[in-house]
C-alpha cells in the first residue's frame, strides 16, 4: 500500500530520527580530540564550499547576492569555528578547587533545526557545527523554498563528518518539508532540543511543542543616530549593514531615528553615499507591495532596491544603494514601519535622545521586541541610557547592527542564532552556541558542616531537660521516650513527622 505525501514525510522524519538518535550514542563515546577533529572537518568544508552553495541559495531563492552569501558561508567556516574550537565539551569541562565542584559536560542528544530561507546554507552549516561541537546528532527541516541548497549544505557537512571520523546517520536533512513533517520532527519523543529559525508562526510551534526549544523572533532593528555621531562613518556602516545581502539577515537595520538638528546632513550624507529618497507618491507605491496583511511579502525579501522599484511600478538609478521613506508613524497599517528583510529603510525625526528612545521602544514593540538596537553616538551617558533601558538584547554601538548582531564586528558570540530572551518570549538572550547544547552535570565536594538552627538546638535541649532522670532514679531512656523526643522536637519546629 503507498503512502499518501504527509503521511510518506511523517514516516520518513521517524526513520531519520532513529538513525540520527543511534549515531549521536556512538559520538558521544568520542574524545574531545576526536570532536574537535571532526569540527575542524566541517570548518573547512563549509570554507570549501561557500562560493558554490552560495549560487545554490540565491539560484534557487532569488534571495540576496552571491558574494555576501559567500561572505556568510565563511563567516561559520571562520568566525564560528575560531570562537568555539578551543571549547572544552566532552568529559568534566571546569574545576572550581575553591568551591569543590566539578561541571561535566553531557550532550542533549538529538536537535531538531528548522531553517530559514533567507539564510539557507549558512544556518545549516552553523548548526551542524554547533550540534557536533557538543556531540549531537541533527535532524535538519528545511524552508522548501531553499530544499535544494539546504540539502547539499547538509550533504557537504555529513561527508565531511564522516570521512573525519563521526559515524554515519549523524546529519540529516528532510527530503519532503512540509508543516506537517515538521511537526513531527519537533514533537517526536527522539527529539531532545529544537533550534528554530524562521517566521514567526514557525517559532511558535517550536515553543508549543512540548520540548526545550530556542527559538528567533523577528528583528525590527531600529538605529538611533544621536548628534553627537560621526556622520559620515554613521551612514556608510548603517548602508554597509543595510544592503548585506540585500538586508536577508534580521539583525539588519529597519528604520533610522535621527535627532533634527542634524538631519539636513544626514540627509545630505545618506544621498551622497547611495541612498535614493523616496517622494511620496513612490513612497505610497512601494508600500503596497511591502506587506500582505499584517505579514511581510515575500516577494520583496532580499531583492535589490532596481527590482523592488520595478514592482512598484517606477525606476531608480542603478547606483542606488538603498530606498529610504520618510515616516511619522508606527504600526502594522504604516508599512515602513515594520521589518522589511530588503534595502528598504525609514527615516524617523526625533528632537532629542529622549524622544528617540521613545521612538525606537514603539519600533521594537512593534514587532522586535528582544532582537537588535543600533546606536551611532559619542555620548557615553546617552549610550548607557539606551543601554539600561531598551529591550533588545544587542544594543550595537558604533557599528552596523548586522554584523555586530552576529558577533563579527563586536565581540559577542558569533552565531546565526540570535535569541530575544523574555522580551521576544525566547528562553534565551544569548547569541546560540555549542554551550546552549549541551546538559551540565555538577560534581560536588561537602566543604562545610550543616549548622543546627538555633530554634533547633533550643527545642532539643528544652526536651532533654523534661526527660531527664529524677533523683529516685530514672533506669534511662526507653524506645517509646526516643520517639516521644522526636516528636517533640517536630513539633516545636512547625515540621511535618512523617
Amino acid at each position: 500500500m503507498k503512502l499518501d505525501a504527509d503521511l510518506q514525510a511523517i514516516q520518513d522524519v521517524r526513520s531519520l530520527l532513529q538513525e540520527a538518535s543511534q549515531a549521536q550514542k556512538l559520538l558521544e563515546k568520542m574524545t574531545q580530540s576526536q570532536i574537535d577533529d571532526i569540527v575542524a572537518a566541517l570548518a573547512r568544508a563549509a570554507k570549501a564550499e561557500a562560493v558554490r552553495l552560495a549560487e545554490m541559495a540565491v539560484e534557487e531563492t532569488g534571495y540576496g547576492k552571491v558574494a555576501d552569501k559567500t561572505a556568510k558561508n565563511l563567516f561559520v567556516a571562520r568566525n564560528v569555528y575560531e570562537s568555539m574550537k578551543d571549547m572544552k565539551t566532552v568529559g568534566i569541562v571546569r574545576k572550581d578547587d575553591e568551591r569543590k565542584v566539578w561541571e561535566v559536560a553531557q550532550p542533549v542528544g538529538v536537535v531538531a533545526a528548522i531553517i530559514p530561507s533567507t539564510n539557507p546554507t549558512s544556518t545549516v552549516m552553523f548548526k551542524c557545527m554547533i550540534a557536533l561541537k557538543a556531540r549531537n546528532a541533527i535532524v535538519i527541516s528545511p524552508h522548501p523554498s531553499a530544499l535544494r541548497c539546504s540539502q547539499e549544505a547538509a550533504k557537504v557537512m555529513r561527508l565531511a563528518a564522516e570521512k573525519a571520523g563521526a559515524p554515519a546517520g549523524l546529519i540529516h536533512c528532510l527530503s519532503k518539508p512540509s508543516v506537517e513533517a515538521s511537526n513531527e520532527l519537533m514533537r517526536h519523543k527522539r527529539t531532545d532540543v529544537i533550534l528554530a529559525t524562521g517566521g514567526t508562526a514557525m517559532v511558535k510551534a517550536a515553543y508549543s511543542s512540548g520540548k526545550p526549544a530556542y527559538g528567533v523572533g523577528p528583528g525590527n532593528v531600529p538605529v538611533y543616530v544621536h548628534h553627537s555621531a560621526n556622520l559620515s562613518r554613521a551612514v556608510s556602516l548603517i548602508l554597509q549593514s543595510k544592503t548585506f545581502d540585500y538586508g536577508t539577515i534580521c539583525a539588519s537595520e529597519q528604520a533610522i531615528v535621527a535627532d533634527a538638528s542634524i538631519k539636513p546632513q544626514l540627509v545630505e550624507e545618506l544621498k551622497r553615499q547611495g541612498a535614493y529618497f523616496l517622494d511620496e507618491e513612490q513612497k505610497r507605491k512601494v508600500g503596497s507591495i511591502l506587506t500582505i496583511g499584517k505579514g511581510l511579502n515575500p516577494k520583496v525579501v532580499g531583492r535589490s532596491p532596481q527590482v523592488i522599484a520595478e514592482m512598484a511600478g517606477f525606476t531608480v538609478p542603478p547606483e542606488a544603494r538603498v530606498l529610504i521613506a520618510e515616516e511619522t508613524n508606527v504600526g502594522h497599517e504604516y508599512p515602513f514601519s515594520v521589518e522589511k528583510l530588503s534595502p528598504v529603510l525609514a527615516l524617523y525625526t526625533v528632537k532629542d535622545w529622549l524622544e528617540g528612545c521613545s521612538r525606537c521602544m514603539e519600533l521594537l514593540e512593534l514587532g522586535g521586541l528582544g532582537h537588535t538596537l543600533g546606536i551611532h553616538c559619542e555620548n557615553e551617558s546617552v549610550i548607557e541610557a539606551f543601554g539600561l533601558e531598551k529591550p533588545a538584547s544587542r544594543i550595537v554601538v558604533n557599528s552596523g547592527t548586522t554584523f555586530g548582531g552576529i558577533g563579527a564586528t563586536t565581540g559577542i558570540t558569533p552565531s546565526f542564532t540570535l535569541g530575544c530572551g523574555s522580551f521576544g518570549n525566547n528562553i534565551t538572550s544569548d547569541n546560540i552556541g555549542p554551550q546552549h547544547l549541551l546538559n551540565i552535570k555538577r560534581v560536588a565536594f561537602g566543604i562545610r558542616e550543616m549548622d543546627i538552627a538555633p530554634a533547633a538546638a533550643q527545642a532539643v535541649e528544652r526536651t532533654m531537660e523534661k526527660l531527664q532522670p529524677e533523683a529516685s532514679g530514672n533506669p534511662g531512656i526507653s524506645r517509646e521516650d526516643v520517639l516521644q523526643i522526636v516528636r517533640s522536637v517536630l513539633s516545636e519546629l512547625q515540621l511535618e513527622a512523617k
